[in-house]
């Protein structure tokens, strides 16, 4: 798998730090910005605590950095993917894919719940092999934002055949 254009990225479990916790808190606005066109900015900002805490508590952490800029982190509880954000400027460049492909061989991840409307996180999650099995009306904090809750299929095999060379 290869990461476009990015020299010295690394991913890693941060000390959660006030300063990593903001810095990370910014990431995620700059990319709901660009990606949650749904959203005013009253929704936003009434968010914005629950991303930050989501950010101080969840179960397990990764952040992807080129040199020492975040570009992504992925948040994960259990076997569920509750955040996958990349930072605008690295949209299109392989990180979420990365981060996703990481997390579903080292812990099994299966889930992931995505906003209806934003169309690009469901193609994403369903060109990486999740389904949708459920649709409710509100987000987990009761806001009118239809969720699609998906599941990890397992991708067939590729099928292909190999020719054997005779003499």
């Amino acid at each position: 798998m290869s990461i476009q254009n990015i020299q010295n990225m690394h991913i890693t479990t941060p000390i959660r730090t006030t300063e990593t916790i903001e810095a990370l808190t910014r990431l995620w606005e700059a990319s709901v910005r660009q990606s949650h066109h749904f959203l005013t900015e009253k929704d936003i900002q009434a968010l914005k605590p629950y991303a930050k805490a989501g950010l101080e508590s969840i179960e397990n952490l990764f952040v992807s950095y080129e040199q020492n800029e975040a570009t992504g982190f992925i948040g994960i509880e259990k076997d569920k993917i509750e955040m996958l954000f990349i930072s605008p400027e690295y949209f299109g460049k392989g990180i979420g894919k990365l981060l996703l492909t990481m997390a579903c061989e080292k812990l099994g991840v299966r889930y992931v719940d995505v906003n209806e409307q934003n169309h690009k996180a469901e193609g994403f999650y369903r060109h990486l092999g999740f389904q949708t099995f459920e649709r409710t009306e509100t987000d987990e904090q009761g806001n009118p934002f239809p969720i699609l809750k998906m599941k990890r299929v397992p991708l067939p095999p590729p099928t292909y055949q190999i020719e054997r060379e005779t003499k």
